[in-house]
């Protein structure tokens, strides 16, 4: 096989080039820190390594969603806790004037009183996070959900919750609408409610109310009449007898039916009636309302006020629940996203060694093979210079 001088040459410099390219990638790694800059120099391990940096990306958004979701979520439970202490002295309140010591003009001061604390509550509802938007508007975030008009405090926002994806998977709301914890609130104990007729002429109050039996009780409407100081019946809405029974003027008792059971005191005129009807659902500035206009009106020295106060406060009690119930639902959302932000904090920490792992560089590997290209580099560049001084003419003499 001939061999021309051109070919050797060029051979040499080919080999030059390769090394220099070799010793080029190596640099490059090292100034990096990368064993992989480009695809090309382990197309599965940079196909690795993308879709770790896409579990790295998605784990930072999930803890950025769990902090923008946690400062709502804990502004809503401060504002939760600061209506609860409103109605807690609007309770106190409340009993202090169902005192029969009470005169219709201390009644009327405490009814300023919840009056402005009416007014404090409504700015709660209307209460706005960081961004401007109203945390009890469900989804109308820009519109102010509770206006105040002459029958009453309207809703004007929706019942949805604003979800924010904490984790693969995983909706949390960020709050509750304004509907589920201000408006639609049970009356009576939250399966019934009693109210006394307006003609009654005796002394009797219906006090604590409760259901006993779950199975027994059908949600109908009753009326418990007393057909005499010490007697009563009770009919169905169709005007069924289904009990009835004695009862002691002096001591006071228990009505009780269909698998529940209303306490009476006082002594009550032949006719009067108690209407028990399934719990209609109120907001509590009607509650408030409704005590306000109660604590206004002169007391005739019946048991008009007592039944109605004591409707009332029953009916607090239940606004009461709600808000306690709303705030404890916020507690296990922010305890979830808790949970859920450590469990991503883990998840970041395995992505980022993973991807250490696939694509950060062995520097002691690094060098070693530096060290290895440089020597094949010097080696190729000495050869070439050998090869560029040699000729067959140099042996012909």
């Amino acid at each position: 096989m001939r061999v021309s001088t051109s070919w050797m040459q060029q051979q040499s410099v080919n080999t030059m080039m390769d090394r220099q390219a070799d010793l080029s990638d190596i640099q490059t790694q090292m100034g990096t820190g990368k064993r992989i800059n480009q695809p090309s120099d382990d197309p599965v391990g940079a196909a690795r390594a993308l879709e770790l940096t896409h579990l790295d990306a998605d784990a930072t958004q999930y803890q950025r969603n769990i902090a923008s979701a946690n400062a709502r979520l804990g502004l809503e439970d401060q504002i939760l806790g600061s209506a609860g202490d409103v109605l807690g002295r609007v309770r106190t309140l409340l009993l202090q004037g169902m005192n029969a010591s009470q005169t219709d003009e201390s009644r009327s001061d405490i009814a300023a009183e919840i009056v402005q604390l009416r007014g404090q509550l409504l700015g709660m509802a209307n209460s706005r996070d960081a961004q401007g938007d109203y945390i009890f508007a469900g989804n109308r975030t820009g519109t102010q959900p509770f206006v105040s008009q002459a029958g009453g405090v309207s809703y004007l926002g929706d019942a949805g919750q604003r979800m924010v994806a904490a984790g693969p998977g995983l909706q949390v709301a960020t709050g509750d609408p304004g509907s589920a914890v201000f408006m639609d609130i049970p009356t009576g104990n939250g399966s019934f409610a009693v109210s006394a007729a307006a003609a009654n002429a005796g002394s009797a109050v219906a006090g604590a109310t409760s259901v006993t039996d779950t199975g027994a009780w059908d949600g109908g409407s009753y009326q418990i009449t007393f057909t005499a100081a010490d007697a009563y019946e009770v009919r169905d809405g169709n005007g069924t007898l289904v009990g009835g029974g004695s009862y002691d003027t002096e001591k006071g008792g228990t009505v009780a039916f269909r698998g529940v059971q209303v306490a009476f005191s006082g002594a009550p005129a032949a006719g009067d009636r108690f209407a028990v009807v399934p719990s209609p659902k109120q907001s509590v500035f009607d509650t408030l309302d409704g005590i306000i206009a109660t604590l206004r009106q002169p007391d005739g020295g019946g048991a008009d006020m007592q039944n109605a106060l004591n409707g009332q406060l029953a009916n607090l009690d239940q606004a009461v629940g709600s808000l306690t119930r709303a705030r404890a639902a916020v507690g296990a959302r922010m305890n979830a996203l808790d949970q859920q932000g450590s469990l991503n904090d883990d998840l970041t920490l395995q992505y980022k060694t993973a991807l250490s792992n696939v694509q950060d560089l062995d520097y002691y590997d690094a060098v070693s093979r530096l060290s290895l290209q440089s020597s094949a580099l010097q080696a190729a560049q000495q050869t070439y210079s050998k090869l560029q001084t040699m000729s067959l003419f140099d042996y012909l003499r």
